[in-house]
């Protein structure tokens, strides 16, 4: 038996393909293939845009898959969301879309947009959020290149972004945030409901969630004197209770925790001024709770 697996092709098809290598699943993509290989003979993967994986998961031509919570929505998916799982294209968080106009648009809030005219790729979202308002506006679909067509196609734009930054470069300023996304692994209820499907989903998810929490810590080894433990133990912000062994030699330990990769920098010169000797530092590729 196989889990048919949608995977995410553009934007996201990269950080997608890193996560899951992480997770243990290792992907090979050819360049004109839209069927990559993987070192697991349970999975058959294909590569399509995020925005049609909702659709086709809720129909049963994909049992699983990784997709935005943002196209979940737009389709009105009826599916399963197995996991939420923080990351986009650059970087581990959410990604926003957002209600822009050009910089020296007079719009200042929605209600500025009656009778005018918004273009964007989430049509659906646009109109509900609009409609939320209590505003009618012409809203029209967006083929691309979305930040060039205000103000002299259109009045605003409904855009996704992670930093803001291709705004600012296009002189957009933002009006509003419309919704907040992240990538979601989600599934098909048949395919959820058969026993072997749903486990392999299930492990799929703890270890994708494992190699997410894994994204921004790093494993510590370290040896040290005994007397000095409660010195070095004040200095560890540990993910739990440090794990303590013993050496050959009785006055010496060795220590090993994790760490929140930011803090290493700092925390490292302080054990070593405190006593720690042989120093290792690690990578992870999952951290399971």
């Amino acid at each position: 038996m196989k889990l048919k697996f949608g995977l995410p092709k553009g934007s996201l098809q990269e950080s997608s393909l890193q996560l899951l290598g992480k997770a243990g699943f290792h992907f090979s993509v050819s360049s004109r293939s839209y069927f990559p290989s993987v070192d697991d003979d349970e999975l058959d993967g294909i590569l399509i845009r995020a925005q049609e994986i909702p659709r086709y998961v809720e129909d049963g031509v994909f049992d699983a898959g990784l997709t935005g919570h943002d196209w979940i929505l737009e389709n009105e998916s009826d599916v399963v969301s197995v996991c939420d799982l923080i990351y986009s294209k650059q970087s581990m968080r959410k990604v926003k879309w957002v209600l822009a106009v050009h910089e020296d648009s007079p719009v200042k809030t929605v209600k500025d947009l009656e009778g005018k005219r918004i273009a964007t790729e989430v049509v659906n979202l646009t109109k509900q959020y609009l409609a939320k308002h209590g505003v009618k506006a012409a809203v029209e679909f967006s083929w691309g290149a979305t930040e060039v067509k205000t103000p002299d196609l259109v009045d605003a734009i409904v855009e996704v972004t992670e930093t803001g930054s291709s705004l600012r470069a296009n002189k957009l300023r933002i009006v509003d945030v419309v919704l907040e996304s992240n990538t979601k692994l989600i599934a098909n209820k048949a395919s959820w409901a058969d026993p072997w499907k749903r486990e392999k989903i299930e492990n799929m998810a703890m270890l994708l969630e494992g190699a997410i929490n894994a994204g921004s810590k790093v494993g510590l080894k370290m040896n040290l004197r005994k007397s000095d433990l409660p010195t070095i133990l004040a200095l560890i912000p540990a993910l739990r209770n440090p794990t303590v062994s013993h050496l050959a030699d009785e006055e010496w330990i060795a220590l090993e925790t994790i760490l929140e990769e930011v803090v290493v920098r700092k925390i490292i010169p302080q054990l070593k001024r405190a006593g720690a000797e042989g120093i290792i530092e690690y990578p992870l590729n999952k951290v399971i709770y």
